[in-house]
């Protein structure tokens, strides 16, 4: 793991640290920061609270009571786990299935992309899920993820007005990747389908239905099969 190296570690507040080490999306960078997350947490040290992996960095949260240097140490444990060696991404990755409808009721932006990349709404979601996805990181809100692997076809901008609520369970796409929306919120993202999967729920064990590093894929539904599975437990 020599050749990654941090390009620096930045103060998240006072009990946090965020060791960067690409700002860009690399995605064997991306790969290596979700394997560090995992090997920072299995040290098990009570006074690290919490190991966040984004798109090129770590975040190191510690306990408020922690007395010491966060930024050295923080850098310190990445270097020691880069050292030591990393876990293999199949001893964490998960692969997962989300059905989708993406008939005209659930994506309201289907003309639009459509429009924008040549293609009839078809062979949208046949393109869509065609591919293999994986994930990036979870941020932005609980649940949330942003999955790599979009078809270049597919690569259309964020819409000009975001939306003040967007439903639970929207699958929608911008620019490389592809999200589903963990519960209603805002967002300007080009809404194509709606799985019918609860992908966060607070009172699971595992409260999201993803993790960084997940292996995913689309599956068309009908929207009567889509009914069906919302009205299932």
């Amino acid at each position: 793991m020599a050749k990654f190296r941090p390009l620096g570690v930045v103060p998240l507040g006072d009990c946090a640290a965020y060791v960067e080490f690409s700002r860009t999306l690399d995605p064997e960078v991306n790969s290596m920061v979700q394997r560090l997350a995992v090997a920072l947490r299995s040290r098990g040290l009570p006074w690290l609270r919490d190991v966040v992996p984004a798109l090129g960095g770590v975040a190191l949260h510690f306990d408020p009571g922690f007395e010491g240097n966060v930024l050295e140490l923080a850098a310190e444990l990445a270097e020691e786990c880069l050292k030591k060696g990393l876990p293999a991404a199949k001893e964490f990755e998960s692969e997962i299935e989300v059905p989708v409808c993406y008939e005209a009721e659930f994506a309201p932006d289907m003309d639009e992309v459509s429009k924008k990349t040549g293609l009839a709404a078809v062979e949208v979601v046949k393109t869509h899920t065609a591919a293999e996805y994986r994930v990036l990181m979870v941020g932005f809100a609980p649940g949330h993820a942003y999955l790599g692997g979009l078809d270049a076809r597919l690569v259309v901008p964020r819409r000009a007005t975001p939306r003040t609520q967007v439903p639970a369970g929207s699958v929608a796409i911008a620019n490389e990747q592809t999200v589903v929306y963990p519960y209603a919120i805002p967002g300007g993202w080009n809404v194509i389908g709606r799985t019918p999967l609860v992908v966060f729920d607070a009172g699971r064990p595992g409260p999201s239905l993803f993790a960084p590093g997940d292996r995913v894929r689309f599956r068309a539904i009908t929207g009567k099969e889509f009914e069906r599975m919302a009205q299932q437990p």
